[in-house]
């Protein structure tokens, strides 16, 4: 049998079944709705039987005066009932909330738009981490000690690396020219933006491999860390000196793991990573910047709205509501990281001359 907290409860003034609390009582609708109309016309009422009438579900429209001062013995407040102005202005409050939850529909072009992004990172971005095997990785970089037969011997570390990240870029400049947008603009101006973008696309896309628990980028039967950036060739091969500095690691990781967090799905990270390519950088003293400023100013709002509409048409997630404005601000990051990734290549001994195509790009 029930227990009596799982029964409905009923209105203090005529005993409907209440929905809450209104005005300080427990009421139904009726009673509620009742309660503001009289009040807010402030029209004296008076009982014709000397306020002895039954205010109940079936009666309570019998005698108005009554019921009303049923309504204040129950606890009902005339201070707490808002003017008409008032009400207007909370229940625009309301709607304006509602909106800002309601599901947004892309447009047919914004749809079009997405599957162009995801159809060439398909067949250019999303596979190629399952191929760093083949660059000839040393054992250490395969997870559970286990090694796919290899026919030649394994690369040093910071040779691996090199060619990995050249086939990240090449890859990443097949993505971009599978895009009409961004092969309708001059080639100079293709340029530009790939020399600006192609290493923030390379680290958008290689986010989706990092585990958040290790910390780590697990990369088909590959697994990389913090450490292989640091020590480079530190491991009985080469002078340990060589490698990447930890503060700059550190400053990456954090980005990759305050992105993943996010759990972005695939067209938001397409959608970043078109929103990065077709942002301009500042002009350099030793190239030239874009000529189709406008245009690209105008694609990039393209994408940024594209995105912004596709996050609002998700169903909630546990993610907070400012997603769209954290990811700008992770894009902003990207950017700066990006410059001192450029600053660490040609530092590094021996690197930049491994890799000439990141070596243009950094340029």
């Amino acid at each position: 049998m029930a227990s009596g907290e799982d029964e409905p409860r009923s209105c203090m003034v005529c005993g409907d079944r209440a929905t809450g609390y209104h005005f300080h009582a427990l009421t139904c609708e009726g009673c509620k709705g009742f309660f503001r109309r009289t009040v807010s016309k402030n029209t004296g009422l008076t009982c014709p039987f000397a306020g002895s009438c039954k205010v109940n579900k079936a009666q309570r429209r019998h005698c108005p005066a009554c019921r009303l001062q049923k309504c204040l013995d129950a606890g009902m407040k005339k201070e707490m009932i808002l003017s008409a102005e008032a009400l207007a202005q909370r229940r625009a409050k309301q709607a304006q909330r509602r909106a800002q939850w309601a599901p947004v529909q892309l447009s047919k072009g914004q749809q079009e738009l997405v599957q162009t992004l995801l159809g060439a990172h398909a067949r250019h971005v999303g596979t190629m981490f399952d191929q760093f095997v083949q660059f000839r990785p040393p054992a250490h970089l395969f997870m559970h000690h286990q090694r796919l037969p290899i026919p030649v011997p394994p690369l040093p570390l910071l040779e691996h690396f090199a060619e990995v990240n050249t086939f990240m870029v090449q890859q990443v400049i097949k993505f971009t020219k599978d895009l009409p947008l961004f092969r309708s603009l001059p080639m100079e101006d293709q340029i530009s933006l790939l020399k600006g973008a192609a290493v923030e696309i390379c680290h958008i896309a290689l986010n989706t491999t990092f585990c958040l628990q290790t910390r780590n980028f697990l990369c088909g039967p590959l697994r990389y860390t913090l450490e292989d950036g640091v020590h480079g060739e530190a491991r009985g091969l080469a002078s340990p000196t060589v490698g990447f500095q930890e503060e700059f690691l550190e400053l990456l990781f954090r980005f990759h793991a305050t992105l993943r967090r996010f759990q972005l799905q695939e067209p938001e990270y397409v959608l970043m990573a078109a929103m990065a390519l077709f942002s301009p950088v500042p002009c350099l003293t030793d190239r030239p910047g874009v000529t189709q400023k406008e245009e690209i100013d105008r694609l990039q709002e393209m994408m940024a709205l594209t995105l912004q509409s596709y996050i609002k048409g998700q169903p909630p997630r546990h993610r907070d509501r400012f997603l769209y404005a954290k990811l700008l601000g992770l894009l902003a990051e990207l950017r700066s990281i990006n410059n001192a990734y450029g600053y660490q290549i040609q530092h590094i001994q021996g690197l930049s001359a491994m890799m000439p195509l990141l070596q243009e790009i950094c340029s």
